[in-house]
C-alpha cells in the first residue's frame, strides 16, 4: 500500500517520500482516511507506531483545502490545535509537522514552558497554521492574549492518557471550553483507562475507533532481555555492557533525577560519554542533550521517565532500564524509544533483588515471562541482604501539590526558575501537574508524605 492510495495529495506524498517513508504503518493506514473524512477519532496506538503522521498528515490536508476568514484583527486565526504532555514530544511533533508541510504554505509553531514565552509571542504576530503547545504553557498565552482559539477547526490530544496520567485534565477542560463546539476531534492514547474513556466521551462525538495494536504490548521488534545483579553493581555491569559490545548510542532510564545525574557523572568517569535529561534540567540543557545524543557526541543518554515519550530518534539501537520502574506501564513506554518504525532494537534491564516484585507486575503486563540472566562476574550475591526498593521521590505522576510546581519551589512569584511577568507565565508548560488535589492520581505514594510530583522524576 501507497501513500498516494490513502488519498492524500501530491505535495504530502512528496514531502513523506522526501521524508524516507516508504510505506505506511498500521495506523496510518487506519488513521488517515477516517481523519480525512473529517470525523471524531479514538485511536490507541502504542509510542513508536507513526501516529504522528496518522493524524498530521490528514490535518495538513484537510486544512489546505479551505481558505480560512482572518479574525477581526486582521490577524490568520490558528486552525489546528495538537496538545502534548512534555516539551520533548511538543517539539518533536512540531518538527514532523514542519517536514510535512514543506509543499504547502501551512505554518506551524511549538509552544512550551521552560523558555522564554516572548519569541513565542512574536512568532503569533505572524501567520501561524498549526499550533503544538503543552497545556500549561498554551495557557499562559491565553492569559496574555495571545493567541485566539475562536477558529480551531481540529483538535488532537497526544499520549492523552500521560497527560491524564500528569494531572493535566482540569488544564485540557479549560483550555476545551476556549474552542468553538464545531470542530474536528482526534484522541490517541497508549492506554485506555477509566478517565480517558470519560474525556472521549465528553470530547468526541460519534468517532471512529481504531487500535493497531494490543494495549500494554510490546512491539515485536524489540528483544528483550533481563539481567540479575546485586543494586550495587549495576554500574559497572552496565559500563561491561557498553564497552564490551562496544555500544554507541545507549538511552538510559532511572527513577529519580538525583540518579540520573549520579550516573551520567559515574559513565563519564568509566570513559564513557554520557549527559543527564530530565525535569529539573532547562530547556537548553535538555536540548543539547538530546542533540548530543543524536549526533553522537555522546553515547549514552540518562534520563527519567518524562523523556520516555519525547525521545524519538530513529533505529535508536539500545535502551536499558538501569531501575525498573515503579508503574508497569512505564516498562513499555520505555522500551518503545526502541524498535520503532520496524526497526529491530534491543531493551535490557537491570534486576536486583528489591526490584524482583516490580519485575512481576511487568511479567503480568506485558503477558511475557522474564528470563533472568546472570553475567559471569557479576552474579548477585544470595546472601546479600534484601532492602526496600528505592523510592521515586514521589513518582512520576501526581501532583507536589503544597506549593510547589514543575520541580520547582514557587516563591515570590517564581515557577521552576521562571519568573511570572504580567501574571501569565507559568513554569514548564510540560512537566509538572497543576491541579492540586483534583489531580488525577494513579501511583501509590512513594515518599511517606503524600507528596507526589510529575517531574519529580521527569
Amino acid at each position: 500500500m501507497s501513500f498516494a492510495s490513502l488519498g492524500l495529495n501530491d505535495n504530502l506524498v512528496q514531502a513523506i517520500h522526501e521524508c524516507g517513508y516508504t510505506q505506511p504503518t498500521p495506523i496510518q493506514q487506519q488513521a488517515i482516511p477516517l481523519v480525512l473524512k473529517g470525523g471524531d477519532l479514538l485511536a490507541g496506538a502504542q509510542t513508536g507506531t507513526g501516529k504522528t503522521a496518522g493524524f498530521g498528515l490528514p490535518m495538513l490536508q484537510r486544512l489546505s483545502e479551505t481558505k480560512a476568514r482572518p479574525l477581526a484583527n486582521g490577524r490568520a486565526p490558528v486552525r489546528a490545535l495538537v496538545l502534548t504532555p512534555t516539551r520533548e514530544l511538543a517539539a518533536q511533533v512540531e518538527e514532523n509537522l514542519r517536514a510535512y508541510a514543506k509543499h504547502t504554505d501551512l505554518r506551524t509553531l511549538v509552544m512550551f514552558g521552560g523558555v522564554s514565552i516572548n519569541p513565542q509571542m512574536k512568532a503569533l504576530g505572524r501567520k501561524v497554521d498549526i499550533v503544538v503547545a503543552t497545556p500549561g504553557r498554551l495557557l499562559d498565552h491565553v492569559s496574555q492574549r495571545s493567541i485566539d482559539l475562536s477558529r480551531v477547526e481540529m483538535l488532537v490530544l497526544d499520549e492523552a492518557d500521560r497527560m491524564l496520567d500528569m494531572g493535566f485534565i482540569r488544564d485540557i477542560r479549560r483550555i476545551l471550553a476556549l474552542l468553538p463546539k464545531q470542530r474536528q476531534n482526534l484522541l490517541f492514547s497508549a492506554t485506555f483507562s477509566d478517565e480517558i474513556k470519560t474525556l472521549a466521551e465528553d470530547l468526541l462525538h460519534q468517532p471512529e475507533h481504531i487500535e493497531v495494536a494490543r494495549r500494554n504490548a510490546t512491539a515485536e521488534t524489540i528483544s528483550q532481555r533481563f539481567f540479575e545483579v546485586d543494586k550495587g553493581r549495576k554500574r559497572a555491569l552496565l559500563s561491561y555492557h557498553i564497552g564490551h559490545h562496544n555500544w554507541r548510542q545507549v538511552l538510559v532510564f532511572t527513577r529519580t533525577k538525583h540518579g540520573a545525574n549520579r550516573l551520567a557523572e559515574q559513565l563519564d568517569k568509566d570513559g564513557l560519554p554520557a549527559m543527564a535529561i530530565h525535569g529539573n534540567k532547562s530547556q537548553g540543557a535538555r536540548t543539547k542533550a538530546l542533540s548530543e545524543f543524536k549526533s553522537g557526541g555522546i553515547r549514552v543518554l540518562v534520563a527519567t521517565d518524562i523523556a520516555a515519550r519525547g525521545i524519538d530518534i530513529s533505529e535508536l539501537p539500545h535502551v536499558v532500564n538501569y531501575e525498573l520502574p515503579n508503574v508497569a506501564e512505564d516498562y513499555v513506554h520505555r522500551i518503545g524509544r526502541t524498535g520503532r518504525a520496524g526497526s529491530n532494537g534491543e531493551a535490557l534491564s537491570l534486576v536486583s533483588a528489591e526490584e524482583k516484585p516490580l519485575l512481576k507486575a511487568i511479567e503480568k503486563l506485558i503477558k511475557q515471562s522474564a528470563d533472568l540472566e546472570q553475567v559471569a562476574g557479576f552474579e548477585p550475591d544470595p546472601n546479600a541482604p534484601v532492602a526496600a526498593p528505592e523510592p521515586s521521590r514521589g513518582g512520576n505522576r501526581g501532583r507536589q501539590g503544597a506549593g510547589q510546581r514543575n520541580g520547582g519551589q514557587r516563591s515570590g512569584g517564581q515557577r521552576s526558575g521562571e519568573q511570572r511577568s504580567g501574571g501569565g507565565q507559568r513554569g514548564n508548560g510540560g512537566e509538572g501537574n497543576r491541579n492540586g488535589a483534583n489531580a488525577q492520581r494513579r501511583r501509590p505514594r512513594s515518599n511517606g508524605n503524600g507528596a507526589r510530583s510529575a517531574s519529580q522524576n521527569g
